[in-house]
């Protein structure tokens, strides 16, 4: 190629260029609606990779009417209580958090964290997929004068398992007696306690810590969250894959945001968590392999439980579905409809086995 080409030909790129910086630089300029989205986490959370679908789809689809800004960490807010009043006042558009963060404010999302009720991923993910959702999205609306609105719930870790310093643990007998690290929350200690060990609330940057001086000799974690934290550097060596709680993240937005948009881009939104959702149930198993690799290699012992393991797990917590419906708000209601959906999802997974099993 002759210079003159050369520099022609470099004249017609940045051109180019130039013409796509222009036209996306229009494109942020021009979105109608622009969505500021908060997770108080980091770049290697599932909450992360859902917030990257929802952006990708929801500005594809809208022809760049909405534009979506993450914000991971603590720069618009730092915890539940203050990103939901953030949310309520409009300063943030789209939240997620964990029913711990926001069981001050609607008590009853504890309800996701009562143990063994969800028997696997599949059953969860249909329940969080149906009018369980739904019905709580319509008493957060009545709860916040329809400011805040509950647009899915989708996973942040997998699912909770019991972990220990220890010794392998295959029933509730295992448990006793061992100092369990738990949130400062009702519900998860009453569960420890229901299975005979002690509850010991621990700030999370403290637990590794904790077990090296056995201040705490276990904890309820996904196994991301052991392995990220590297908790088998300071003698956390068993964990039973008992899956007591899915770990649920529930995606909030200012509702009146939402209410004002088309419905054409409401259609888009909706469809957006939709696409969230999905990404974040599959999240967790992904980064879930390298994990259960790395705590063995760490010389970690993991243990599954059977089916009537799991059962007598189940039996042993029954207190706990005592106190949440006797002391929740709407707990009574919302025990009912978990149940009543998880079984409704296990009879339809049931169905499909006897086709394909064949």
């Amino acid at each position: 190629m002759t210079p003159d080409k050369k520099n022609t030909a470099k004249k017609i790129a940045g051109g180019l260029a130039a013409a796509a910086l222009t036209f996306y630089i229009g494109a942020a300029q021009a979105a109608d609606f622009n969505l500021r989205a908060v997770a108080n986490s980091n770049e290697n959370d599932e909450d992360y990779d859902g917030l990257v679908v929802f952006k990708d789809f929801v500005e594809a689809h809208s022809n760049g009417k909405i534009g979506v800004d993450i914000y991971m960490g603590t720069q618009l807010c730092a915890n539940g209580t203050e990103c939901l009043q953030a949310l309520e006042d409009g300063s943030v558009d789209i939240y997620i958090s964990t029913s711990g963060g926001t069981a001050n404010m609607f008590p009853y999302v504890q309800v996701l964290d009562l143990p063994y009720l969800l028997r696997d991923d599949r059953i969860a993910e249909a329940v969080l997929s149906g009018d369980f959702v739904r019905e709580m999205r319509n008493d957060i609306l009545d709860d916040t004068n329809d400011s805040i609105r509950l647009m899915t719930i989708g996973n942040t870790g997998g699912w909770r398992n019991f972990a220990n310093t220890k010794r392998t643990v295959t029933s509730p007998e295992d448990i006793e007696g061992l100092k369990i690290r738990t949130v400062v929350a009702d519900l998860p200690q009453e569960l420890v306690k229901a299975l005979g060990a002690s509850p010991t609330p621990i700030p999370w940057p403290e637990l590794f810590t904790s077990f090296q001086t056995g201040v705490v000799e276990g904890s309820k974690n996904g196994i991301t969250d052991i392995m990220g934290m590297k908790f088998t550097d300071a003698g956390l060596k068993y964990v039973t894959l008992d899956g007591h709680a899915y770990m649920a993240a529930l995606w909030f937005m200012n509702n009146e945001v939402f209410t004002d948009m088309p419905e054409d881009l409401r259609r888009v939104v909706v469809d957006g968590f939709s696409a969230l959702q999905q990404a974040t149930f599959a999240s967790p198993k992904r980064k879930s392999i390298q994990a259960y690799q790395d705590f063995a290699k760490a010389g970690g012992e993991l243990y599954v439980p059977t089916p009537k393991e799991k059962e007598v797990f189940r039996n042993a917590s029954a207190p706990v579905y005592t106190w949440f419906t006797e002391n929740v708000k709407s707990g009574q209601k919302y025990y009912d409809l978990l149940v009543a959906e998880a079984a409704k999802a296990e009879k339809a997974v049931d169905a499909i086995y006897a086709k394909d099993l064949k």
